[in-house]
């Protein structure tokens, strides 16, 4: 008897799934050049900070503990409470300002309409500039006696001192933030709706479904986890404002515009009181990474998986 020169089909299946599945899990030790440089960088930064949180220190002699004072002080000082409630203030306005429009321009423009990519890299501009160049030609443009709002905001129903009221100040903060980063996450939706199957606006095409039932039905629901992705990034973002709010309003007017980040430098670098500074960003990040991590679990993000996975 001859023996088959193939060998089984199932053995051959094994094989590949086995190459497959080593190739589409690289080694752990790729990880190990980001891992070191986010430790560096981003562990050990945050490490020093809250031990600092628990010390007195003006930043030129060395750090004397003091236990829980600095964090006794915290939770009773109401300028602390303020800049909370002001952060998570423009936090949610920067969210539903830039989510829908970021939204809507990301499906747009993962079209193929003949003005798309033109309209696409001019939109993308402002992301190349700096925040502290944006917040300088916006502080121009706002200026009640010489920038431009002085003669179009009659027009517009604005009052030329917007900058002035606590309201007109936090709004033009969030705008612009919103402004520059937008086309970010206008780039992230982009991604997301051209990973969605063509077939299937083609058979709800064929439903009789128009582009409004489509997108509410299927380019929206696909486009779920994309949206936490977005809005953590966004969230995050908001709540560590700082270079436009410290060049547009310096906090005000009064204290009606000095969110966390500004009041940690303000603590920090104006009173040296770098102790307290510290306690005041550790607290930052604890609510930045409750607030991400809570979005992330009640969103489902956290049980996604890749269907693309192994190929």
């Amino acid at each position: 008897m001859t023996r088959s020169p193939h060998p089984p089909a199932t053995k051959r299946h094994g094989d590949r799934k086995a190459a497959v599945g080593d190739v589409g899990r690289p080694p752990v030790a790729w990880a190990v050049p980001g891992i070191l440089f986010f430790a560096v960088f981003a562990i050990v930064p945050l490490a020093i900070a809250v031990y600092l949180s628990f010390c007195r220190w003006d930043g030129l002699g060395s750090p004397t503990l003091t236990g829980l004072d600095n964090w006794t002080r915290l939770f009773n000082d109401s300028e602390f409470g303020q800049a909370a409630w002001l952060s998570l203030l423009l936090t949610t306005i920067s969210w539903a300002f830039q989510t829908p429009v970021a939204l809507l321009l990301g499906v747009w423009a993962a079209g193929r309409q003949r003005s798309r990519a033109f309209l696409s890299a001019v939109f993308f501009v402002p992301l190349l500039l700096s925040t502290t160049a944006i917040a300088m030609l916006f502080h121009a443009l706002l200026d009640p006696n010489f920038g431009v709002i002085r003669t179009i905001g009659p027009w517009l129903g604005i009052d030329p001192d917007v900058m002035g009221s606590s309201t007109g100040a936090l709004l033009v903060v969030a705008f612009v933030g919103g402004w520059q980063f937008m086309p970010f996450h206008t780039l992230i939706y982009q991604g997301g709706a051209r990973q969605i199957p063509e077939v299937l606006h083609q058979a709800a095409a064929i439903d009789g479904a128009g582009m409004v039932r489509q997108f509410f039905h299927i380019t929206l629901p696909q486009l779920r986890h994309t949206i936490t992705t977005s809005s953590v990034l966004m969230v995050v973002g908001s709540l560590t404002y700082f270079d436009t709010v410290l060049i547009m309003t310096k906090g005000g007017p009064g204290t009606d515009t000095t969110i966390l980040p500004y009041l940690m430098y303000r603590t920090g670098f104006q009173t040296y009181d770098l102790g307290y500074a510290a306690a005041i960003a550790t607290a930052l990040v604890v609510v930045a990474t409750g607030i991400s991590l809570a979005m992330v679990r009640f969103s489902g993000f956290g049980t996604m998986r890749s269907t693309r996975e192994g190929m």
